[in-house]
């Protein structure tokens, strides 16, 4: 169920409340929809589509919640080095049942990480692209990924069925 973040809270309460409304989002964007809706593409040449957000989103919440912030062994769930695409290209095949599982026990795994982490301003233990990221940093681009993304959702859905929304 999506609640609508507080208007008053102190930073890491605001940050998270922001980050679950995001992800709770995405998937009002995808709810009701079959299987086939969840699979179709935005529009050519893009690959785009509300199933392959949530396996993108998967694979997201993974790397910055396991690997950056824990330096967890945890490879791509939807791609790899040789398919960069993988998580939007490949649905044609993908349960959505299982995309959104995966999905969820991501969210689930991020949350109990950030819970281990008081100091907002605690950097992670791996590095991505040389540098390492303070938590704060990494919430505060998981809430500008999924902004981003769910504004794409919302073309795709509306193109879909004429659902729209905020």
């Amino acid at each position: 169920m999506r609640i609508d973040p507080p208007l008053v809270a102190d930073e890491r309460e605001m940050l998270l409340a922001w980050l679950d409304y995001h992800r709770e989002t995405l998937a009002v964007k995808c709810d009701g929809l079959t299987e086939e809706q969840l699979r179709d593409r935005a529009a050519e040449p893009s690959t785009l589509s509300l199933l392959g957000l949530v396996r993108h989103m998967a694979d997201v919440e993974r790397s910055w919640f396991r690997r950056v912030l824990e330096d967890k062994d945890a490879p791509p769930l939807h791609f790899t080095d040789a398919d960069p695409d993988g998580d939007f290209d490949n649905v044609d095949d993908a349960s959505a049942r299982d995309a959104f599982a995966t999905w969820r026990a991501e969210i689930e795994v991020a949350r109990a990480n950030v819970a281990r982490w008081p100091d907002l301003g605690a950097v992670g233990k791996r590095q991505r692209h040389g540098e390492y990221y303070s938590l704060r940093w990494i919430l505060v681009h998981m809430i500008e990924e999924y902004a981003r993304h769910n504004g794409h959702a919302d073309i795709i859905r509306q193109r879909i069925d004429g659902v729209t929304g905020e």
